[in-house]
């Protein structure tokens, strides 16, 4: 199999190339810097606006793994042209190389457009693969973690000063870097099952974590006992226009971001489970927040 993906330098994206490895799977990646070509791993020099690239990429691939994407832009045109142009862009590609299946990844943001311009712009990117004629399987992931994260390790960092300031009282679900890896590669792996379907997979918890529990979690992985203020609404949004102003484009916490924080229910939604016949999550969050902590620590980060 020849597995074409984009967004394999990214967090995720290394996560799938590793689990690639494992199971021999040959994989043709698109990177916008110079990278060593391995064993299995092809790179092809372009981005998702780059249609000689994208042509490249496709050549001969059995199914198209789409994980690029913007989750953070100054505005909504600069989401618009990373999220949905190029989505559109990459199925066009698929579609003119004759490849017919793509896994996408989304986000649960998609679920709430109207919240946020990053949720906005990855629901019409949904919509793009939906009509583009390809045989598509949607992926929504929760937060992500583990190691080489640089979301969710903000929370590593002020757990290791015993305060951790969340959201507004709601509840979250979460997964493993590695296992969101292996279920991307398992679905992409099945040519034909879960057509039109769209997954939300998650950590097994049921019911989510509450942020609380969350931030607790993330103490006692860092061997900490941690206070976890819940941060008001206003206050977040006042965050948000702050960081704005200091660090300009390169803001983290930005009003959009915010918006999408201050939702109550980030938690996966049962009837979208992915059937366990296909794939469950192999990592206690316990254990994977410990060991994405070990990891931190090893490379400095902490």
């Amino acid at each position: 199999m020849i597995l074409a993906v984009t967004g394999g330098t990214g967090f995720v994206g290394q996560a799938v190339l590793d689990e690639a490895k494992q199971r021999g799977i040959a994989i043709r990646a698109l990177t916008r810097r110079p990278q060593d070509d391995d064993q299995n791993i092809t790179w092809i020099r372009g981005d998702l606006s780059n249609r000689l690239a994208l042509a490249k990429l496709m050549q001969d691939a059995d199914a198209v793994l789409h994980i690029a994407g913007v989750v953070n832009a100054p505005d909504e045109a600069g989401f618009k042209s990373g999220n949905v142009d190029g989505t559109r862009n990459v199925c066009d590609a698929a579609r003119e190389a004759g490849v017919k299946r793509i896994v996408h990844v989304s986000s649960l943001a998609a679920r709430e457009p109207g919240l946020s311009m990053y949720g906005h712009s990855k629901r019409m990117a949904e919509e793009v693969v939906q009509v583009s004629g390809l045989d598509w399987t949607i992926i929504r992931p929760p937060a992500v973690y583990g190691p080489r994260d640089t979301e969710i390790f903000e929370l590593f960092k002020a757990a290791k000063m015993r305060v951790v300031p969340m959201p507004p009282k709601g509840r979250t679900s979460i997964i493993h870097v590695t296992d969101l890896a292996r279920l991307l590669l398992s679905v992409a792996e099945s040519a034909t099952d879960h057509l039109g379907r769209i997954f939300e997979p998650d950590d097994g918890k049921e019911g989510g974590w509450s942020h609380k529990e969350l931030a607790q979690a993330i103490g006692a992985a860092m061997g900490k006992s941690v206070w976890a203020p819940h941060v008001p609404r206003s206050l977040l949004f006042g965050a948000a226009k702050a960081d704005r102003m200091v660090r300009g484009s390169k803001a983290k916490l930005t009003p959009d971001r915010a918006s999408y924080m201050a939702h109550p229910d980030w938690v996966s939604k049962p009837e979208q489970a992915v059937p366990v016949a296909v794939w469950r999550a192999e990592i206690a969050s316990g254990e994977g927040l410990a060991q994405t902590a070990d990891w931190y620590r090893k490379a400095g980060w902490l």
